[in-house]
């Protein structure tokens, strides 16, 4: 009874906080300084049709680089925690229950459109709406079907490890070659910028893109895998 009263304060406090937030909420009649500037500036100096991407990409490529490493801390602090239940050599997939047809029928056919799927939302960031982080997750939940579709499957950590070592080095290099040759810290002018709204355009936004997609993905991959195997056990 206890229980159901405190959770009951609980979501009253949370609804009256939310009530408080939208009731006293007035929109902007015209953006900020900063955002003004974004938008303004961010065909000539950025040019890609996608502003969000090229904020988050250019702008703000050093937030960025925190966002990922923390996603990297997250992954390796779930593989050190779970890494003395997972299942002893020789174990694995022990006692699981094999999926059913259809799933693993579908999984086989489904992986390689999500990987494809994927590919296209981090090659597109800088002209639609997508870029690395998106299209990594979609990367990542073709992982994730092909092991809910063959429980006893393995993906080596080696090869994830590489693939996000070799994204996460080269982005930086990247990062650096924009403080060498251009305006700072991931700017995109070390290569050509192209004409708007093409493929090869927007400098070295597609670059940068491929690599945090890369990124993304093997972290999101390499949590799933630790996940599972600890599962296993």
């Amino acid at each position: 009874m206890i229980r159901k009263v405190v959770i009951g304060l609980m979501v009253a406090l949370l609804g009256v906080a939310f009530w408080t937030l939208t009731s006293g909420y007035v929109p902007d009649a015209e953006l900020n300084r900063t955002a003004a500037y974004y938008a303004a500036n961010a065909e000539s100096e950025v040019g890609a049709p996608n502003i969000v991407t090229g904020i988050i990409v250019t702008w703000r490529g050093l937030d960025t680089l925190g966002e990922v490493t923390v996603l990297f801390l997250t992954s390796a602090i779930i593989a050190l925690v779970l890494s003395q239940s997972k299942t002893p050599k020789g174990a694995s997939g022990a006692g699981l229950l094999p999926s059913g047809e259809l799933l693993v029928t579908g999984a086989r056919m489904l992986a390689p459109l999500i990987a494809l799927f994927g590919a296209y939302v981090i090659m597109n960031g800088h002209l639609t709406p997508g870029g690395g982080f998106q299209g990594g997750a979609i990367l990542a939940s073709g992982v994730l079907l092909s092991l809910l579709a063959e429980p006893s499957r393995r993906f080596g950590h080696t090869v994830i490890a590489r693939i996000e070592s070799f994204s996460g080095t080269f982005y930086v290099l990247v990062g650096l070659a924009g403080m060498a040759y251009a305006g700072g810290f991931l700017d995109n002018g070390i290569l050509p910028l192209g004409r708007f709204g093409t493929m090869l355009s927007a400098g070295a936004i597609p670059l940068i893109s491929i690599l945090i997609g890369l990124k993304v993905g093997a972290e999101f991959s390499s949590i799933l895998e630790s996940l599972h195997e600890t599962e296993d056990a």
